[in-house]
């Protein structure tokens, strides 16, 4: 039974040693300017892309931006990056002043974003995702998972118990 257990935890480990290799692709990734992961907090996108969506966003010259498209660009009365459709772009001296709005709502965002060089725009959506990010690094899940993590590495590290020789049957 030790040794069943013992096999199982080690198939946990690599499962979740895998999961750790690809968050740290994907935090070198980010730390480099590669990737902008994003996780969807309101629901001005949906039906398109919905509350707790995780979104990947690339980097794409902002010349190539044409209405209609969805970019992530930094909001001036927020200071955080705003997911929204261009309803407008107007070009001048290689700087753009681009009007977005949200699918689901009314009017247009407040101000106008002016942009130059290269903007986040989504290249991948994962639903629900986000949602489940928020989760797993909330406290009162992340501690309890790192304990058992923990506890799997004891698993792992135990030898299996040894048993003595059978005697032979003599009659």
């Amino acid at each position: 039974m030790v040794q069943l257990l013992r096999r199982l935890s080690l198939v946990v480990l690599w499962a979740l040693a895998a999961t750790g290799v690809g968050c740290g692709v994907v935090w070198g990734a980010t730390a480099i300017g590669l990737i902008q992961p994003l996780v969807v907090i309101s629901g001005s996108m949906e039906p398109g892309i919905m509350t707790g969506d995780l979104l990947v966003a690339t980097k794409v010259p902002a010349d190539s931006l044409e209405v209609g498209d969805v970019v992530s660009l930094r909001s001036a009365l927020t200071d955080t990056l705003v997911t929204h459709r261009i309803t407008d772009i107007e070009a001048a001296d290689g700087a753009h002043t681009i009007t977005m709005k949200g699918d689901n709502n009314d009017f247009s965002d407040a101000l106008d974003y002016p942009v130059t060089g290269d903007v986040w725009k989504p290249a991948v959506q994962l639903p629900g995702w986000g949602t489940a990010i928020m989760r797993m690094t909330s406290p009162a899940v992340a501690v309890p998972l790192l304990l058992g993590l923990l506890g799997l590495l004891g698993l792992s590290m135990m030898s299996p118990v040894e048993r003595p020789a059978r005697k032979p049957l003599t009659t």
